[in-house]
């Protein structure tokens, strides 16, 4: 009797063996598992719900565009009302992800600028999880938290030259919201170190897919801004074709959304890196690329990203977040 009861149990256990190396189990596969099902796949609000006004402020100068031709919101700090988004946001709370690179010089420079920044004015009174990536441990800035937040720090390799950190981020980001950050979070934002937030940045910034127009290119015509134009690049727009220039420092979306984007950032970086290809402006070029294809759900202007260095223009009427003041030549021999 008792050999039969050892025969079946050794039986089942043999059975667990094969279920284990047939499907990899795991506690943290099946907390993963448990967080994607929990995770509030919530839909944005839409410009029908009075969070955002449309119309051009006759009061303007420039006549700003608040919506794109495909009929997305561009943001302005004057064209959404707060007050909507809270109560929105209320009965469809999110946890948002932020992500930043920091490595070489970078690490020491601005890092603790930028995330003292952000803990003041990033998605103020929401759940946050700032995921920082950088190459050295040693020199990760001390902060105290406000509540809500959480710090996630992680280490990558340290690449030989600028262009290479600039372009392999998009792989790193992708490994990283496919392993733990799709679980994690509903929006997530990806923005470069070297800049500062000055006020609120909030509510107003969500969205499916989130484009950065560019300080220096939103008022071009498509034609003369820096787009790719070397055929071979996968990162190419023909003259005569793109929509607007995006700014590589920002963009965000939900997480699935975030995965698309730099997965095929990366995948098309990756076939120019076989063919000894280099895009102008790196995974910028390859990012408007993207954006080119996939139209973005929501831009926003560049009060959201502005360079201090130049003169505000009729239309900036609140900065939001700043570029840090950059001595290139010296960063780039620190790299």
């Amino acid at each position: 009797m008792r050999y039969k009861i050892l025969i079946r149990l050794l039986l089942i256990f043999m059975s667990l063996c094969v279920l284990y190396r047939e499907y990899q189990f795991s506690p943290k596969k099946l907390q993963m598992t448990y967080q994607c099902w929990s995770v509030r796949n919530q839909p944005e609000p839409q410009m029908s719900m009075n969070w955002f006004n449309s119309k051009n402020n006759k009061n303007s100068i420039y006549k700003r565009m608040r919506t794109t031709s495909w009929s997305a919101p561009i943001v302005w700090t004057d064209t959404y009302n707060e007050s909507v988004l809270k109560m929105y946001y209320k009965k469809h709370p999110v946890t948002v992800g932020l992500i930043v690179f920091a490595v070489g010089s970078y690490l020491w420079y601005y890092l603790g600028n930028f995330l003292t920044s952000a803990n003041t004015f990033f998605m103020v009174d929401q759940r946050v999880i700032i995921y920082v990536m950088l190459d050295d441990f040693a020199f990760m800035p001390l902060i105290n938290l406000n509540r809500l937040r959480t710090l996630k720090v992680f280490k990558v390799k340290r690449q030989k030259r600028w262009q290479d950190i600039s372009m392999m981020r998009m792989k790193i980001i992708s490994e990283h919201i496919t392993d733990h950050i799709q679980y994690e979070v509903d929006y997530v934002f990806c923005m470069d170190v070297d800049q500062t937030f000055k006020s609120s940045y909030g509510l107003e910034t969500l969205g499916d897919s989130v484009a950065q127009l560019h300080t220096y290119w939103y008022r071009e015509d498509p034609d003369l801004v820096p787009f790719e134009r070397n055929e071979s690049s996968d990162a190419y727009i023909p003259m005569g074709e793109g929509d607007f220039y995006y700014h590589a420092a920002v963009f965000g979306g939900t997480a699935s959304q975030v995965l698309k984007i730099t997965k095929e950032c990366a995948k098309g970086i990756m076939n120019d890196k076989k063919n000894n290809i280099e895009a102008i402006w790196h995974d910028e070029s390859h990012l408007n690329k993207y954006f080119f294809l996939h139209k973005p759900t929501k831009l926003l202007s560049p009060e959201f990203c502005w360079d201090l260095r130049k003169s505000k223009t009729d239309d900036i009427k609140t900065v939001k977040l700043s570029w840090s003041f950059k001595n290139y030549d010296y960063l780039r021999q620190q790299i």
